[in-house]
Order: C-alpha cells, then structure tokens, then sequence
C-alpha cells in the first residue's frame, strides 16, 4: 500500500498494527516522486511483527524523521499476513 503525497509534523511514525505468527509490516518512506528516501527504503526497516496499538516504527541507520517533516513524502506499506489500523506521526 502507498499513501498519497502528505505532509506531517513530529519525529516519529507511530502504527497500530497486528501480524499473525508468521506475518510481518515493513515502511518505506519516499519522496513525492515515490523514489525512496535515503536512510529510509524498505530494506532499512526490520521486519515489525506482533499486536501493538502504539508502535514507533524504526530504521537501521535512521529514526528521527524531524528533517522531513513539513515536505511531502509518500509512505509505502509492505504487509505479510497483517493488519494496519491507524498511522499518527508524533
């Protein structure tokens, strides 16, 4: 899934999400062009998996999404056997 282009304040990608056992969610944050963003492309995210309300999604070299805040960028989802209820940027 991706969403359309938007802007956000905040520094963190908060999501409420369930996976099965072997499910998984992964993000990808891109530009409006929908090229991926440094430090941000779906093989920098670990693969989040369980039942959260409130989980702060994390990059392996990056988490502070502050530098991108008020641009507007596109976020892709990547789901395997899983739901995703709700994003808020915090």
């Amino acid at each position: 899934m991706v969403t359309k282009p938007l802007t956000f304040a905040g520094k963190t990608l908060q999501i409420n999400f369930s996976t099965s056992a072997a499910g998984s969610v992964r993000v990808e944050i891109q530009d409006a062009a929908g090229k991926p963003i440094p430090g941000f492309a779906l093989d920098d995210c670990p693969e989040i998996y369980g039942d959260r309300i409130e989980h702060a999604v994390a990059w392996r070299q990056v988490n502070d999404l502050g530098k991108l805040a008020g641009q507007p960028v596109r976020l892709r989802f990547v789901m395997k056997d899983a739901d995703l209820y709700a994003i808020r940027f915090q």
